[in-house]
């Protein structure tokens, strides 16, 4: 599994190598997946605009580099390296203003399981 490992009680993965090679505008792979929650990595690249439709799912955003803000309902946030925000499933919400390439790890529970999403 490319950047990852995955089987017995431990699953790991190094975002940088997960995330190498891309060269899209968004980039979202889910490499790890559990009973219990998955976990994705997630590249919005400055300039663009974030599409995604409220989810079935909490998540929590940790946003490892870049800078941008964050809408959820009418609630508007800066993020950058090191914010951390939960968003409640079925709240609309999206990146925006994005200043610098936002490289994020989503934590979803319950699982995301992806829908169409490379699992690596």
């Amino acid at each position: 599994m490319p950047g990852g490992e995955q089987g017995g009680l431990m699953q790991a993965f190094d975002v940088a190598g997960i995330l190498e090679g891309f060269d899209q505008d968004h980039v979202y792979l889910e490499p790890l997946i559990a009973d219990s929650l998955s976990v994705g990595v997630a590249v919005w690249r400055a300039g663009t605009r974030d599409g995604q439709s409220p989810h079935q799912e909490d998540e929590v955003y940790c946003v490892i580099s870049g800078r941008g803000h964050l809408r959820v309902g009418e609630e508007d946030r800066g993020v950058g390296p090191g914010s951390v925000v939960f968003v409640g499933a079925q709240a609309p919400h999206h990146f925006h203003d994005i200043e610098e390439d936002l490289r994020v790890v989503v934590f979803w529970v319950p699982p995301h399981r992806g829908r169409e999403t490379p699992r690596i």
